[in-house]
């Protein structure tokens, strides 16, 4: 019988920067999170195509700064190995150094340490060579230090709690390869290899470098590259081989408003050098594919979990908070759902993008409904419970307390200054009274990419209120769902938004996989 076929993206989600390894049966992937927490999420499957969120590797950050939203810092690109019955994950930050997350198991805790203190410092990778040495790749940050196109070797400790001696340039891209970035580090039959995207993230290319010696000199090819596809920037990923001896390769696409969506693709040798995906144009260099055989038949087709009833006990492994953590945020024991407290922000305008209690998701279809059922238990006037998508452009939906009661309030907000703590300008864009204190809030994502808010007292017949959003992108990351609780008004407050459920349901009419 022929194999089935699996479509590319395997994941149309945000999962940039991801690095994937093997361990038996399992596969494992890690991706960047930036200022969303907890970060790093972790990722299983049996098949390379269908995923499952089971945990995440930085429960929080130790830094003052992550108690808001730091936009576009964070955890940047992470990698991921196993190395002598443990689990190394190892995450920039690209303020603050390089740090590495350890765990036995990859369903329990991991301890967060930090390797080493430096500001500008991206992307690393560690390496255990065969005489028992240790050495981390990585690239710089040209936002922090004015670098974008060289790779640097240092050695490390084999626990990866410091560095050795002072860092090697290994390649430098300027003219050949300019913003190289993401590189992961492999030995095969001879060769060292550096698997690395340049050029850029909407418009580059996958590279790979070789050597004979872990120090080089390493030779350079182009291994992959947009060619006749539509698929651009096809790159920054990890190669893993199955247990069946085939080579694979993951890696990301930059859809823009969505964020950067997860690729497969087939990966084999020749003449010495790796080679991804088909040449479909015939200029010898590989072109990402649109569907290909299953690296494996009749395994669990894993789902990513997006829809909520809340009635676990703990929170679901899809949220992130928009900085690090607070059990003051909500509360799950005892309720019709999860309570989302009406904050104020101790910080400064309670404003969204400045809310680090905003609770939010990735997206995982290129459109959908989400619906959420809530209760506004106000307590100050400005107590708000609503349902919005956050990005440079965003905009929330929800039920306030005011001055005349009750009004079901639409507020839009542009970014200003998209980095770090930032700026932004919200505005209240349409009201309306309502009578009661439950309401069902729907969120509908379209193909033209905009989004448009509906309300319904019982869950049947909807209202549109104001007009279509539209869709945008927030700081190095795709737009992100969320439910957010807060006081409009900036008081303190001990209502809340109690959400008994959110459903998402997938209106795009595909999916990815078999």
């Amino acid at each position: 019988m022929p194999m089935s076929k699996y479509q590319n993206p395997v994941l149309y989600a945000d999962y940039s920067d991801p690095d994937v390894i093997r361990v038996g049966d399992d596969y494992y992937m890690v991706a960047s999170s930036f200022t969303y927490l907890p970060g790093v999420p972790l990722l299983h499957s049996k098949d390379l195509v269908h995923w499952e969120i089971i945990n995440h590797c930085v429960r929080s950050l130790p830094f003052g700064k992550y108690e808001q939203p730091s936009h576009g810092s964070g955890t940047w690109a992470p990698s991921i190995r196993f190395h002598e019955g443990t689990f190394y994950v190892f995450v920039p930050l690209p303020d603050e150094g390089i740090f590495v997350a350890t765990s036995d198991d990859p369903y329990g805790e991991f301890k967060l340490h930090c390797l080493h203190e430096v500001k500008g410092w991206i992307d690393p990778c560690p390496f255990w060579d065969m005489d028992g040495k240790a050495y981390m790749v990585f690239a710089y940050a040209n936002s922090r230090c004015g670098i974008k196109h060289r790779l640097d070797l240092v050695e490390i400790d084999p626990l990866c709690r410091e560095i050795l001696g002072e860092p090697v340039t290994i390649f430098d891209g300027e003219q050949i390869a300019p913003t190289t970035e993401g590189p992961k580090m492999y030995y095969d039959q001879g060769y060292y290899y550096i698997f690395m995207p340049s050029g850029g993230v909407a418009a580059g290319w996958q590279s790979v470098l070789r050597a004979k010696s872990v120090k080089g000199p390493y030779e350079y090819r182009i291994v992959m590259h947009q060619g006749n596809t539509a698929v651009n920037g096809p790159h920054q990923g990890g190669w893993v081989i199955a247990p069946d001896g085939r080579h694979w390769f993951i890696h990301f696409q930059d859809v823009t408003e969505l964020g950067r969506i997860v690729h497969l693709q087939p990966m084999c040798f020749h003449n010495g050098w790796p080679f991804i995906g088909t040449d479909q144009n015939g200029d010898g260099i590989g072109e990402p594919v649109k569907e290909w055989k299953v690296p494996a038949e009749g395994q669990p087709q894993y789902k990513i979990a997006q829809s909520d009833d809340f009635k676990s006990g703990r929170l679901g492994l899809q949220w992130q908070w928009q900085a690090n953590p607070r059990e003051s945020f909500y509360s799950l024991v005892g309720h019709k759902g999860i309570r989302l407290f009406c904050l104020a922000n101790l910080f400064r305008e309670n404003l969204l993008w400045y809310a680090p209690n905003a609770m939010t998701q990735i997206p995982q279809h290129k459109t959908f409904t989400a619906v959420t059922k809530v209760r506004l238990n106000w307590e100050q006037e400005g107590d708000m419970a609503s349902i919005g998508m956050i990005g440079h452009s965003y905009a929330y939906f929800g039920l306030q307390r005011t001055g005349e009661g009750n009004c079901l309030m639409l507020y839009t907000g542009k970014v200003t200054n998209k980095e770090l703590l930032g700026e932004a300008q919200e505005i209240p864009e349409s009201s309306c009274p309502y009578e009661g204190d439950t309401v069902y809030l729907r969120l509908e994502l379209f193909s033209d990419k905009t989004y448009r808010f509906s309300w319904s007292a019982d869950g049947i017949r909807y209202t549109f209120t104001g007009s279509p959003q539209p869709l945008c992108r927030a700081t190095w990351t795709g737009a992100k769902l969320c439910l957010w609780s807060a006081n409009k008004n900036n008081v303190r407050s001990e209502g809340y938004g109690e959400y008994e459920f959110i459903h998402v349901e997938d209106r795009s009419g595909g999916k990815a996989g078999v």
